[in-house]
């Protein structure tokens, strides 16, 4: 579980799961791919999935900053 500050409040989300928006963002691609959306909506669900891809991008950047900081660590010694 990642605690993260939610973009909209101050609050820290603790229920942010990578798998989770992984999914979410499958969903709104398979949606856009069948054809199930208005245009209009194509757009509002596309911006979702890059905000979704943002911050996928952002935990896996931090943890490989852990990792690296691991493997520093493991080398000091």
């Amino acid at each position: 579980m990642v605690k993260r500050k939610n973009s909209s409040s101050s609050e820290l989300v603790t229920d942010w799961s990578y798998e989770a928006k992984v999914a979410q963002i499958e969903q709104i691609i398979a949606r856009i791919e069948a054809g199930e959306l208005d245009l209009a909506d194509v757009f509002d669900q596309f911006a979702t999935a890059v905000e979704y891809l943002r911050q996928c991008e952002s935990f896996l950047q931090q943890r490989q900053q852990q990792v690296d900081l691991l493997i520093e660590t493991l080398g000091d010694e």
